[in-house]
């Protein structure tokens, strides 16, 4: 490869291997290159002034999290692209080199409520390589009701009476149950291990 193609190829040593990164180090030093570190317009974070009719608009809001430098590096490519200022990590970076925060932990990004429809239109096809993995959903399982006389639990949930919600304009606190073996009837809050009121 020529010098141009390693230095190209060295601005995007995130999306190498370990190895490769390693080998691209390597020669790049036997050839004596370093890569020029592009310099970034210092963005200021924004004091708006609270009585401000634009202090909604300005006010910065959390827009994802990134968990990793490639994907840091990607969102800032976007966001630049696309003309949006940002600010990463608790520090306020305004670029990626600036952050000091371990992205292993997520680092969150931020820009003005405003820009958030572009970033959108920015982001809609971008997904993440190292966002930690979801935590499984549990299923949701139905915790069986037992008559408070005969503890089976072949009991039916009464419908509500619809006029009686009318008639006081709330809705009811209490739950009525029937017990289809023996026939009890009781009501109670829905929290179990409550003393059911007598019927």
């Amino acid at each position: 490869m020529t010098d141009e193609e390693l230095l190209h190829l060295a601005r995007d040593k995130s999306e190498l291997t370990d190895a490769a990164q390693q080998a691209l180090a390597a020669e790049m030093s036997v050839r004596g290159l370093t890569v020029p570190v592009e310099k970034r317009v210092v963005k200021a974070i924004p004091k708006t002034d609270p009585d401000s009719p634009y202090a909604k608009e300005r006010e910065l809001v959390h827009v994802w999290t990134v968990w990793s430098l490639r994907d840091a590096l990607k969102s800032q490519a976007l966001l630049d692209r696309a003309g949006i200022p940002f600010y990463m990590g608790e520090e306020m970076a305004t670029g990626v080199d600036e952050v000091t925060s371990d992205f292993t932990k997520g680092v969150k990004v931020k820009i003005m409520r405003i820009g958030t429809p572009w970033a959108r239109l920015a982001f809609a096809n971008y997904e993440p390589q190292d966002a930690p993995p979801k935590p499984p959903e549990e299923d949701w399982q139905e915790i069986p009701v037992p008559c408070p006389k005969c503890r089976s639990t072949d009991v039916v949930l009464e419908p509500p009476d619809p006029d009686s919600e009318v008639d006081t304009g709330e809705l009811r606190s209490e739950f009525e149950w029937t017990c289809e073996s023996c026939g009890h009837h009781w009501n109670d809050d829905g929290v179990l291990g409550k003393k059911p009121a007598p019927s």
